[in-house]
């Protein structure tokens, strides 16, 4: 290449590279789109609803929540895969859209992997296995031993077959060696309803849900997900503190957004979002009572997750054996 061309091409570079960092600067100049899979006024809703108001107020761009549940996650994710990566448009779902839903369907109108760009794991929520209150089991090895005496002749409860819950049943039940049988309902009211009337064994469920019902005695709680009790649930020990430490029963909400966004932008989302949940005042008021953990890592930290998880869901579906249409 001879010294003209040469610079023309440096000059090129560097004029793509300064009119990048004047669109990095001037951006947001229109408001952002959080596509979110969930009904409103739900506690994933009212969560991200809070969080969009924080940005929203220091990035001078309104954040516009817009609610598309059904078809678990799958309709949400479908319209932000074939949005412009353009900085304008994210997701926040959980496990079903970014880690499990290619495993439970034949087909899906998205790729995971391809159509996203990872931003930030935004919090984790913990399963607490509970049971009937009169289970004859006062902690989680008592369960296990129950269990494993009476094969097939117990059940657990889920809120659908894929779901999270139904998942870590299954994966519970296969690396413990047990043989249940498992009830699907819709919705986890039915569910606990059903649990409180002695009708179904066992399950996990999302802590928020069932800790009402803990201190009537209802519902009898052995041990909940994560690495610290949970405040809505104080006296349930965590799986570790009762010697089950590698047992995970979690999931998680986290954010993408469409193949192509600049990664200052995303970067940008991540550090300013992890700001937000981390402190004090949203933990306390937003996570807390839901069972909730805030995290807001980083695109890379998010990326590498992903990819791990996506191996252990396989797993776990594979072991669960739902499949669904």
């Amino acid at each position: 290449m001879n010294s003209g061309r040469r610079l023309t091409l440096l000059g090129a570079i560097a004029g793509l590279a300064f009119a990048g960092a004047v669109q990095a600067q001037g951006y947001p100049t229109k408001p952002i789109r959080i596509v979110l899979p969930y009904s409103a006024g739900g506690p994933a809703d009212v969560m991200v609803r809070a969080i969009s108001q924080k940005l929203g107020d220091s990035w001078g761009q309104p954040f516009i929540v817009d609610n598309k549940p059904g078809a678990n996650e799958i309709i949400a994710a479908d319209i932000v895969a074939k949005s412009p990566g353009d900085g304008y448009t994210f997701l926040v779902a959980s496990d079903g859209a970014y880690s499990l839903n290619q495993n439970l369907y034949p087909k899906i109108p998205y790729d995971p992997v391809k159509d996203f760009v990872p931003v930030a794991k935004l919090a984790v929520g913990n399963l607490m296995l509970v049971t009937r209150p009169d289970f004859p089991a006062a902690n989680v090895k008592e369960f296990i031993d129950y269990v494993k005496r009476n094969p097939g002749k117990l059940n657990y409860g889920s809120i659908g077959a894929g779901g999270v819950n139904h998942l870590a049943s299954a994966w519970f039940n296969s690396i413990n060696g047990l043989q249940m049988e498992h009830v699907a309902f819709k919705g986890l009211p039915p569910a606990v309803q059903e649990l409180m009337a002695g009708r179904i064994d066992a399950m996990f469920a999302v802590t928020g849900g069932v800790a009402p019902f803990l201190e009537t005695n209802k519902i009898k709680a052995l041990a909940v997900s994560g690495r610290n009790r949970q405040p809505a649930a104080p006296n349930v020990p965590t799986f570790a503190e009762v010697g089950y430490p590698t047992f995970d029963a979690s999931y998680y909400f986290g954010v993408v957004a469409p193949k192509g966004t600049p990664p200052e932008i995303s970067a940008r989302f991540a550090r300013d979002m992890s700001k937000v949940i981390n402190t004090a005042e949203f933990k306390s008021k937003y996570l807390q009572p839901l069972g909730f953990e805030a995290v807001g890592d980083t695109p890379e930290q998010f990326a590498a997750f992903l990819k791990s998880d996506r191996e252990l869901g396989a797993q776990k579906v594979k072991v669960s054996g739902a499949k669904l249409e």
